[in-house]
């Protein structure tokens, strides 16, 4: 059983915070600066049409299909360039390419009625025929969509069924709680262009994206930017901007430099960079929730075989120190809570109160020489240039020195990273720092912690957690649900695939010339819900 990602979200965000920016001043990279120029000054307080944005990102767009995209970078473009169903901040749904969402009396259908005159970049219609497409094609196991396991409720489909132009009813073949959470991750593609792909992941029609966003695909320079610009028919209203440019740059300090220079508008922050940032009285520097988890992964799947018991994953945890790592990898509790369970507290059921294994270096000894796992020799995947990564790489490094353990460091770039991170077939390292955002709903965790998951990074496996995960998502009574996903947290911590280290804030830097901030909603992965609301003043 294999289910939501939001991210998967997200998921493959590692724990890349995608600060980045490279100082390639000898680039093409559109330029922030002339911005003011093209602006149409309004009323004295109220937005006005005109300039550009130059958003900061780590590195190149995987790909450039929300549902293929695992990575943040592309997760940040996509949310640009197609318009999902509707969004759920707080638990209230805000309406985008829908107008309603609504159950039958059994909880077995689910009616969504679209927009009226909706349209794709290219002028087509988008009718309820693009949002049946995208599911049958999530549905296909020959496209191989991340999304698939979301739409299989009891081993049986979701059927989605057309009843006119803008009505789509999806039927259920049992009640499922989650499956709100699931349609949430859905953004619909063009039946028209994809139609006719045998395969969409790998179709060249990803490389000039058409979709039904605020802003339409432009231009992409591969290693320096991807620019979108102004959709004018946009159905929430032409956005103000005329065009969004993300700089794809990997240097920590090079971006850093770029942003307080104005080279660049919007950047993730690493909470060792706010004071430099927020000294220049150039920016609006926000922390918030993400409902992400950072976490060290044990990797059962490596070619030594050395973490395939949870009393060697455990040994290693009591080695660790929680608060000693949310200081050295964040800098401060004010921007990371220790974690223990596996659900973030944006999460429903969230119970942080289970068991934990640290601070204790004795134990962490014994545990090893009682499973013949003294003297072990591990390697430990860093993405370069990401200060928590590097961090936490090196704290653990010392920490198991002290009980005996021996930590390789191998550092790489981030793309080469991810690669590593996400191959399924990667045998050549034990430890990684990780991260992942996964939404309200705990049935999303399953991709990740079911046996064979399809973001299983850790290759761990309980037939006890399977079951757990398969009950719970097809529970209806709320406190049965709750109880039933308190036991897989304590089962989950137990069995440690994961030592959790912190739920950590995101901090992002927005230059103050623009505005439309709170409009534009703050969202994890993707930075802004909605572009076309920001401005500049």
């Amino acid at each position: 059983m294999n289910k939501n990602r939001l991210g998967v979200t997200l998921l493959l965000l590692l724990t890349m915070l995608i600060s980045a920016c490279s100082s390639n001043n000898g680039s093409n990279t559109p330029s922030a600066s002339p911005a003011t120029d093209n602006a149409e000054p309004t009323a004295e307080g109220q937005p006005k049409d005109g300039g550009n944005l130059i958003i900061a990102v780590q590195a190149d767009p995987v790909l450039l299909n929300p549902n293929y995209a695992g990575d943040r970078v592309s997760l940040t473009i996509d949310q640009a360039l197609f318009a999902p169903l509707f969004q759920v901040n707080n638990g209230k749904k805000t309406f985008y390419l829908a107008d309603s969402l609504e159950p039958s009396a059994d909880n077995l259908t689910y009616t969504l009625k679209l927009k009226s005159g909706l349209t794709w970049h290219d002028g087509e219609k988008l009718t309820a025929d693009d949002v049946v497409f995208t599911i049958e094609k999530i549905l296909d196991e020959k496209q191989n969509s991340l999304l698939r396991g979301n739409f299989i409720i009891g081993g049986k489909a979701i059927e989605a069924v057309k009843v006119d132009d803008t009505t789509v009813e999806f039927k259920l073949p049992q009640v499922s709680p989650a499956f709100e959470a699931t349609l949430v991750q859905v953004t619909p593609i063009p039946k028209h262009i994809f139609e006719n792909e045998a395969d969409i992941q790998k179709s060249t029609k990803n490389n000039a994206p058409v979709g039904s966003g605020a802003f339409k695909f432009k231009e992409y320079k591969t290693g320096e930017y991807v620019t979108l610009e102004r959709f004018d028919n946009y159905f929430a209203g032409k956005p103000h901007l005329d065009s969004v440019t993300y700089r794809i740059a990997k240097d920590t300090n090079a971006a850093n430099l770029a942003l307080q220079n104005g080279e660049i508008n919007i950047k993730y922050l690493d909470p060792q960079d706010v004071a430099t940032i927020e000294g220049t009285n150039k920016f609006e520097v926000l922390p918030y929730s993400e409902g992400r988890l950072s976490y060290l992964l044990f990797n059962e799947n490596s070619d030594t075989g050395l973490l395939g018991k949870k009393e060697v994953r455990q040994a290693l945890s009591y080695a660790l120190n929680r608060d000693e790592l949310i200081q050295v990898a964040y800098t401060s509790s004010d921007y990371a809570d220790p974690a223990k369970s596996f659900v973030t507290p944006d999460g429903l059921f969230h119970n942080n109160d289970v068991t934990s294994y640290d601070n204790d270096a004795a134990k962490a000894k014994e545990l090893l020489k009682a499973n013949g796992a003294e003297g072990l020799k591990l390697r430990f995947i860093v993405s370069s240039g990401n200060k928590a990564q590097e961090a936490i790489s090196l704290y653990v490094q010392q920490k198991l020195k002290e009980i005996g353990v021996t930590v390789e460091i191998k550092a790489m770039d981030a793309s080469a990273y991810g690669d590593k991170f996400v191959d399924p077939k990667a045998t050549d390292f034990e430890l990684a720092a990780a991260g992942y955002i996964m939404g309200y709903d705990p049935d999303a965790y399953s991709i990740l912690y079911t046996t064979g998951g399809d973001s299983n990074y850790t290759h761990y496996g309980n037939a006890e957690a399977d079951e757990l995960f398969k009950q719970g998502a097809g529970e209806a009574d709320a406190a049965k649900r709750g109880e039933i996903y308190n036991k897989l947290q304590e089962l989950i911590a137990v069995d440690a695939p994961v030592y959790p280290i912190a739920y950590t804030k995101t901090i992002v830097a927005v230059d103050k010339k623009y505005g439309g901030l709170e409009e534009a909603v703050l969202k994890p992965v993707v930075i802004f819900e909605d572009l076309s609301k920001l401005y500049l003043k």
